[in-house]
């Protein structure tokens, strides 16, 4: 009898297993409504619906640096019917930024495919005389701990690509950490701060390299950016890496995870519909206005990518004293 019942549950867990999505899905946004994570996640919720007639509702548990959110999809039933949008800040950074941090990053979460990445632009105020790369460098050697960078805030990508670069570059820049990227723009434009890390699609309207045209171009200048290639939507504008620091990159990411013992179908069908939508043209150029680039990947080597940038910001944050405040 035994024998029998546990025949029967694995055929019932089969059973479940290809009919998934049975039930409706809901995809956890660990921020606020409005930014990247959310506008991604909408467009994929929107698709994934469409695709599999079940809705696949995106819910927004903003708080913690992105950890509330996180949290409550680690410790959600494996079926598939939870998932999380992860980022850089709590599936790499949290973990060295914050003495405690309520789940594992690695062990608590099934990866199943990169969305894409999002490169940002080094400007400065057209205040200050540099052109380049070597420029700042130079200025900021000659003035160190006079200059001033804005960030959206302490610990995030933009905060942290600045550290990597000062770092890289052996300068001494003053951090002003703002809250949002709304607030930093702000005071950067009007000349409170010097220079930043800024996202693509917050730069846009300020610098005259890019295909928009308005009142406030020119009010920035961009000196290089932080990917590992150039943007599409700053193509005459440098890399840092083909700017003399050879070998840096530093990019915000975005992937899509599920709790941990997710079943490895459920997994592959995810990974293999998430794929498809976001190879659409349509949606690939969406992303790319708001200066993200689409871009997937196996569950296996998103699970690497994810160790990687764990263990290379753990080293920079570590290495530079950062803490949570």
């Amino acid at each position: 009898m035994r024998t029998l019942l546990a025949i029967i549950l694995s055929a019932f867990s089969l059973y479940v297993e290809a009919q998934y999505p049975s039930r409706p899905i809901r995809v956890v946004v660990p921020f606020a409504p409005g930014g990247s994570a959310d506008f991604v996640a909408r467009l994929l919720g929107q698709s994934l619906t469409e695709a599999w007639g079940q809705p696949v509702l995106v819910e927004n548990k903003p708080g913690a640096s992105g950890m509330i959110g996180t949290e409550f999809v680690a410790r959600a039933a494996p079926d598939g019917s939870t998932l999380v949008i992860g980022t850089l800040g709590p599936f790499a950074v949290n973990q060295t930024l914050y003495d405690k941090v309520p789940y594992d990053n690695l062990r608590d979460f099934a990866p199943i495919t990169l969305t894409g990445i999002s490169s940002h632009i080094l400007v400065a105020h057209p205040s200050v005389a540099v052109a380049n790369v070597n420029d700042v460098i130079a200025l900021a050697k000659a003035k160190p701990g006079q200059l001033t960078f804005a960030s959206s805030g302490t610990g995030n990508a933009t905060h942290l690509t600045f550290e990597l670069f000062k770092a890289r570059a052996g300068i001494d820049i003053v951090h002003v950490p703002y809250k949002g990227g709304g607030p930093a723009m702000a005071d950067l434009v009007a000349g409170q701060v010097l220079f930043s890390f800024a996202s693509m699609a917050s730069a846009l309207p300020f610098v005259h390299s890019g295909p928009m045209r308005g009142p406030m171009r020119g009010r920035l200048r961009a000196i290089a950016v932080s990917g590992a290639e150039r943007s599409a939507l700053f193509p005459d504008v440098p890399t840092l890496a083909e700017s003399g620091l050879p070998g840096f990159a530093s990019e915000d990411w975005q992937g899509i995870l599920a709790p941990a013992r997710t079943p490895p179908d459920t997994i592959t069908k995810l990974n293999g519909e998430i794929a498809r939508i976001l190879a659409a043209p349509e949606v690939k150029s969406r992303l790319a206005a708001a200066g993200f680039e689409a871009k997937t990947s196996t569950p296996q080597w998103f699970a690497a990518f994810i160790r990687a940038e764990t263990m290379k910001w753990e080293k920079l944050l570590k290495q530079s004293g950062i803490k949570a405040q």
